[in-house]
């Protein structure tokens, strides 16, 4: 199934965007009474039939729509972008096609990265939402920093994965149904930033036996909590 992005759908906007409907006119050579189907990224699909057909806008008239199914957990991902942005890109759209609901990038004392383009980024999030077949977006939060990100958190299951040595959970045997997962840089969390989450009620948690790069450590963490609400 091919989907397209029309988030003004909500609103009674009947028609795509510049962008989709070149690519549902232009590319994929949709015409007047084809059925396409669309989402919103809020959660919703439709399926619709095309009334009006050109390049530069595709407007349909709604057949029905249903809800995606939920899923029975709710994850929240905060990560230091690595220095290699492409990096970054793969971990968004990985994490996007397990299931996620809000990733947050965080800038760390030994962070190499200070910056990154949000309108890229949510690309890679969109084509990851539509290719796997997804009807809720990812929510890609502004950039904070460590310290700000601690104190404004107000998830009920908080973790961070640290690479010091002291007495760690596996997130694998923890609970998962409202969680939030911290992940350092190449350099890892200073010792301050351990010691203010750990203050905060951030429970200390190892991904497994090996030392694993930032964006991978990021797919290992999602991947483990879609995990442990599949076996529910």
């Amino acid at each position: 199934m091919q989907l397209f992005y029309c988030p003004e759908v909500i609103n009674g906007t009947l028609y795509l965007n510049p962008d989709e409907s070149r690519h549902c006119f232009k590319v994929l050579r949709k015409k007047l009474g084809d059925v396409i189907h669309l989402i919103d990224g809020e959660g919703n699909f439709y399926e619709v039939r095309i009334n009006m057909a050109s390049q530069k806008r595709i407007s349909f008239e709604i057949i029905k729509s249903w809800p995606e199914e939920k899923r029975p957990y709710e994850l929240h991902i905060a990560i230091a972008p690595p220095k290699n942005i492409d990096r970054f890109e793969w971990f968004l759209e990985k994490v996007t096609e397990i299931g996620i609901d809000e990733i947050t990038p965080v800038f760390c004392d030994h962070s190499e990265r200070k910056t990154i383009k949000k309108e890229r980024l949510f690309k890679i999030l969109l084509s990851a939402t539509k290719q796997s077949l997804k009807a809720k977006l990812p929510v890609l939060n502004a950039p904070i920093s460590f310290r700000n990100f601690i104190l404004k958190n107000q998830s009920t299951s908080c973790y961070i994965a640290h690479c010091e040595n002291q007495n760690k959970e596996s997130l694998k045997n923890l609970p998962s149904s409202n969680t939030t997962i911290l992940i350092g840089p190449e350099g890892d969390f200073s010792t301050n930033e351990i010691s203010l989450a750990l203050k905060n009620e951030f429970t200390p948690i190892h991904l497994g036996n090996s030392r694993l790069r930032t964006e991978t450590a990021g797919v290992v963490a999602c991947h483990t909590v879609a995990l442990q609400n599949e076996k529910i």
